[in-house]
């Protein structure tokens, strides 16, 4: 399917694209009388790394980080004043409007950062590309955005830490990237709680009352008698094709058709979110007060950035679109098998009041100044797992690159960028950062388990390339996967201070025989931009090759055909095999029109299979579809493979052991 191409402005006389210009370490100042309303880009002035050895933990680096203000970091970018909401001085939202203004302008080149499949400590793939954007910002001279997910603060209190990157490739402030942020997050969670407690409330009342009762408790009449409809409620009576708007002109079968939506509690799929990592809430009673006996069910909590809210957040392209989506959202179906939505509920518009300060990209910078927006943060095993479509919008505006991340491995984060994320924004990618690391790979040889919090074998920290050579097939699966989506790869072997010289060479020139574009080894983690520059380079001479975007499929294809092709083009799977649940979910999404939906597969990120504990490159299984959920507000549909759990739990030993907070400096400690 072919995308339409962004306009392209002329490109700037000083500055020739995909010439590697190392810029010069100047202490530039800005122009005199240039003000940051005008709209103009100021100078960049890369903020100085003071690289120290060992190097420290993540937290030291960042509170130890000169910042530049937020206002600075706009100004360089060309974002006027007036279109920034300050949030302290070093963060800010950046208001849609910015869109319009720069509506003309061509569009940077498109960069993706994926992996192989990780290890639960995950591989640096946001160190990656933090290090990345500051090698092409502060050490090439190109305008660069970065432009990655707002963590939850499940895995953040968990086992696996923040998500700012790490070393002297980070973003910062590190403490607010990683909790509250602008509370993008939090007004997630209100929104679809509200939305929940509108169902099931629904539910008791219509028990409770006929259709003449329960017209009126929608539409009493004022102290003159007069009844009036709210706007969600003239939204409901188009889609029923009554097209009156006076409450007394409806006859008494449209009063019924309106006002009783006879929901079918048994189609119910909409619960509630929380942003903890809560096991125990996974299954819950609800229902069990005084005044809402007879009205007790099963439910549950999903974690709030599996919630299709974040979901639209992240795949919106506007505040109308996003309107529209969150009316869309399925919550369950009527008894005579019809589809019941938010807008149906009459919350929908409730819902985007909460979300309306949530859909602007918040601004924030790495540790050598250059710009990051952060911007929505679905997980990739049980979401889509990518940031805003609105944040990369911008950004293509504004910058010659923009380097986004997608989670976990390519199989999952990668494969839902191109076929979900790219294909509602209509944005083209020219280059796939793929991360390696020497660790990956022995564990994917056979090397023993990786455990977070525990230390390393000696096989992972010995040279040992026979087990590394073992486990390069998991490699060559991804670079072959990214091939197929028309993209110029290039891998980053991200090299860790147990690595040896000739591990790396090994995993370099095997990435090259693979059909790589380039191979490279990067030290960002402990050299900052500079131990990425070749990364740079190459990324740089990548988005200058022609590629030939293409998705995996059409999404013409039957459900079931769309998810057999994921299985068997990317897993490898020798085919599908769907549950009696799952086969009546799909035939029930058929009958409501949403078959032409892309798919995001809910699955394991720690292997290609449904199993977590399969390493390598498996071949000759098969991957089993146990349910299939509906988000028809977002706008895919997802099936759940194997034992996926839209709520995670805690460990034993959590990281939240570790944090807390210096009451004589105000600093937090133990943040990762």
């Amino acid at each position: 399917m072919a995308l339409k191409k962004s306009k392209r402005r002329s490109a700037p006389p000083a500055r020739k694209r995909g010439t590697a210009v190392r810029s010069k370490p100047a202490r530039k100042v800005r122009t005199a009388g240039r003000s940051p309303a005008a709209g103009k880009a100021a100078a960049f002035v890369p903020t100085r790394l003071k690289l120290r050895r060992p190097v420290p933990s993540d937290i030291e680096i960042a509170q130890a980080a000169k910042l530049k203000p937020i206002l600075q970091v706009a100004e360089e970018l060309g974002i006027r004043r007036d279109e920034l909401e300050l949030y302290g001085p070093y963060k800010a939202k950046v208001k849609l409007d910015i869109l319009e203004r720069l509506k003309n302008r061509r569009s940077g080149k498109y960069v993706d950062v994926t992996a192989i499949t990780p290890t639960p400590l995950g591989e640096g793939k946001t160190t990656t590309t933090a290090g990345l954007s500051q090698a092409l910002g502060a050490h090439l001279g190109k305008r660069v955005v970065t432009a990655i997910r707002q963590p939850s603060q499940g895995p953040t209190f968990g086992i696996k830490g923040g998500a700012a990157g790490g070393g002297y490739a980070q973003i910062v402030p590190m403490e607010d990237f990683n909790l509250h942020l602008t509370g993008d997050i939090h007004a997630i969670t209100a929104a679809h709680n509200l939305c929940a407690a509108a169902l099931d409330a629904r539910v008791m009342h219509e028990s409770l009352q006929d259709d003449a009762k329960l017209f009126d408790a929608l539409c009493p009449p004022d102290k003159k008698g007069n009844r009036r409809f709210s706007p969600s409620m003239l939204r409901r009576l188009k889609k029923l094709g009554i097209s009156k708007t006076d409450p007394e002109d409806l006859t008494p079968e449209e009063r019924s058709r309106f006002a009783r939506l006879d929901i079918d509690p048994s189609t119910i799929t909409w619960r509630r979110v929380i942003d903890v990592n809560d096991r125990m809430l996974r299954q819950i009673e609800v229902g069990l007060g005084p005044d809402e006996q007879g009205f007790q069910h099963r439910s549950g909590y999903d974690i709030t950035v599996a919630s299709e809210i974040m979901a639209i957040l992240a795949l919106t392209t506007g505040l109308e679109d996003m309107r529209e989506r969150l009316g869309a959202m399925v919550v369950a179906t009527n008894k005579r098998g019809e589809a019941v939505t938010a807008e149906d509920l009459g919350v929908a518009g409730a819902l985007t009041v909460l979300m309306k300060d949530a859909i602007k990209p918040n601004l924030m910078q790495t540790l050598e100044g250059t710009p990051a927006f952060v911007h929505a943060g679905p997980f990739a095993n049980i979401a889509h797992g990518n940031s805003s479509i609105l944040a990369d919008k911008i950004a293509l505006k504004l910058a010659d690159y923009v380097i986004t991340e997608s989670g976990f491995g390519a199989d999952i984060g990668m494969e839902k960028f191109f076929d979900i994320k790219c294909r509602f924004s209509g944005l083209i990618p020219q280059v796939v950062v793929l991360v390696a690391t020497v660790r990956a790979l022995k564990m994917h040889g056979g090397g023993p388990k990786v455990v977070a919090g525990k230390p390393l074998a000696p096989e992972y920290t010995d040279e040992n390339l026979d087990l590394l050579r073992k486990g390069l097939p998991n490699l060559e699966r991804h670079v072959q996967n990214a091939l197929k989506f028309g993209v110029n790869v290039v891998v980053a072997v991200n090299s860790f201070a147990a690595d040896t010289p000739a591990e790396v060479e090994l995993v370099r020139k095997s990435a090259l025989e693979f059909g790589a574009m380039d191979a490279v080894v990067s030290t960002h983690w402990a050299d900052g931009g500079k131990g990425a520059v070749k990364l740079a380079e190459a990324v740089v001479r990548a988005a200058e090759r022609p590629s030939h975007f293409k998705f995996l499929y059409p999404v013409e294809m039957s459900i079931k055909q769309k998810i057999e092709t994921i299985a068997k083009e990317i897993y490898r799977a020798d085919g599908v095999d769907f549950s009696p649940e799952a086969e009546e979910q799909i035939e029930r999404y058929n009958r409501l029109g949403l078959d032409k939906l892309p798919i995001c597969m809910a699955k394991t990120h720690l292997s290609f299979t449904a199993d977590a504990a399969v390493k390598g490159a498996p071949k000759g299984f098969r991957i089993g579809v146990r349910e299939v959920r509906a988000s028809a507000g977002a706008g895919f549909i997802y099936p759940l493979l194997g034992k996926m759990s839209t709520m995670p739990g805690l460990p034993t030993r959590p990281v939240f052991y570790d944090v807390d907070l210096d009451l004589k400096s105000g600093k937090v400690v133990g943040l990762f």
